[in-house]
């Protein structure tokens, strides 16, 4: 398999595929800026989730106790992973503002500002003083970052896909659609890790007094580095595109909505079937269900931690494979393969960690991480796909958002409220079960679209309906 920046190949594609667009000439300049914007996306959305699924991770080893620590423990748990939850409802307002200017002024501008908000959220949670010291106004002033957290969340996947595979070779689209979306397994390598590291530095009490403070903290030098690293790409030249014919939308949710909106609903259903699983990891809760000295698992919090930062690395290398996997046989066949195996992994993750050994409990999470991995990384491309050229960014993004709230936003809090209520992980896989079956069924509904031309001379192709049993949109 070549890397995420490969020099493009001019091999045929499968029969799955529905579209064959002309051969491109790539020139060592293009090339070079292919690499670049590949980088970027990687590093960026890396950046951005490291932030956010930071957030999740201390929820789960760390704001319960010193956050929440008015409320008994169970009920501490389970407002902290509320607050997890919180900030995807916030996502869609963050995804109708992306989109609308994402779709109005280009996607490089709303990209810069969504890294800059996120970092300074995350950066500012480092500073917060904990219950015991301002009371009630620590877990309001936690909310509010959250929140604004969620916003940012939901206007910067869209423009980072976007970028990525508008810029693209029509046949590596998956390849370079994945750059972006291995930024969220890399994202939680980079947070699990350092909080590891952290945890070490700081072990014990230490940890909880200023340990977990640093992670945060860090996020101020990484502001710095994501933006000056996304300053140095050009802007998608499907915008630049629109933006010369003069055919950008002056009102693109509405027209999403009014023209695509079962569109949306089926997009929302694919990703909802893989974040629900998603979000047992990067949402915390197997890490503070596996580490509760009260449960029945009860590992060290650093095996923990070392353990989730190694499943971050199968799933970084499974959703970069799914990207290629896709280019070869097709968005559609690459996404049912993915959608089994998860299911697969749901039947053995929580057998696994309730074995409470390390070495199983690696295995459990390593082997969800594979069918993860091959329902994400082929994400970014079909998306960009199925939407027409002046509604793409907003269409991509509403759905994502939408697809996160129904699938991964409250994941956490509703496993462990099944694990209380029933007093067996046994619910919790019938649920992730089921919403794996969700997003199976959404993909089957859908025709492939891959190699479809993106630009906004072929909006008329792009306006006809991918879902099978509708003709137009």
């Amino acid at each position: 398999m070549p890397l995420c920046h490969p020099r493009p190949q001019n091999k045929p594609r499968g029969d799955s595929v529905h579209h064959s667009p002309p051969e491109e000439e790539i020139t060592p300049a293009r090339d070079t800026e292919h690499r670049r914007v590949a980088a970027a996306t990687i590093i960026g959305t890396a950046i951005e989730w490291y932030d956010y699924f930071l957030y999740a991770m201390a929820a789960a080893l760390v704001f319960r106790q010193l956050m929440f620590s008015g409320l008994s423990s169970g009920a501490s748990t389970i407002v902290a992973f509320l607050t997890v939850g919180i900030s995807f409802l916030f996502r869609p307002l963050g995804a109708f503002l992306a989109g609308h200017y994402g779709d109005k002024i280009g996607r490089r501008k709303v990209l810069m500002l969504t890294l800059i908000v996120m970092g300074t959220a995350t950066a500012l949670i480092g500073l917060l003083p904990t219950y015991e010291t301002i009371g009630a106004a620590s877990p309001i002033l936690l909310i509010t970052l959250r929140i604004i957290q969620g916003i940012s969340a939901g206007g910067e996947w869209g423009g980072a896909v976007l970028m990525a595979v508008e810029h693209a070779p029509v046949r590596q689209r998956g390849l370079y659609g994945a750059c972006p979306q291995i930024g969220v397994p890399a994202g939680l390598l980079l947070a699990s890790g350092v909080l590891a590291v952290m945890s070490q530095i700081a072990p014990g009490d230490a940890f909880l007094t200023w340990g977990w403070r640093v992670p945060f903290l860090l996020s101020f030098l990484l502001i710095i580095v994501g933006a000056w690293i996304r300053h140095s790409v050009e802007e998608s030249p499907v915008f630049v595109e629109m933006a010369e014919l003069a055919e950008t939308e002056s009102a693109p949710v509405k027209t999403l909505f009014r023209k695509h909106s079962p569109l949306v609903f089926v997009a929302a259903l694919i990703f909802a079937g893989n974040s629900a699983v998603g979000y047992m990891t990067t949402g915390g809760y197997i890490q503070g269900y596996a580490t509760d000295p009260d449960g029945p698992v009860g590992l060290s919090r650093d095996d923990v931690l070392w353990a989730v930062t190694g499943s971050a690395v199968t799933w970084l290398i499974f959703t970069l494979f799914a990207g290629w996997f896709s280019d070869r046989v097709g968005r559609r066949t690459s996404y049912i393969i993915g959608f089994i195996l998860q299911f697969l992994g749901v039947l053995v993750v929580f057998p696994l960690v309730n074995t409470a050994n390390v070495g199983l409990f690696f295995l459990g999470i390593g082997f969800l991480t594979l069918g993860l991995g091959l329902t994400y990384g082929q994400q970014a491309a079909l998306y960009a796909e199925i939407f027409p050229a002046s509604i793409r960014f907003s269409g991509v993004s509403i759905s994502y958002a939408i697809g996160a709230i129904v699938g991964g936003a409250f994941a956490p809090m509703i496993a462990a409220w099944l694990v209380q209520t029933t007093g067996t992980t046994n619910a919790v896989t019938v649920y992730l079960g089921a919403m794996t079956l969700i997003g199976l069924a959404a993909v089957l509904s859908l025709r492939d679209r891959s190699g479809i031309p993106l630009g906004p001379e072929h909006e008329a192709e792009q306006n006809v309906s991918p879902i099978r049993w509708l003709s137009r949109t």
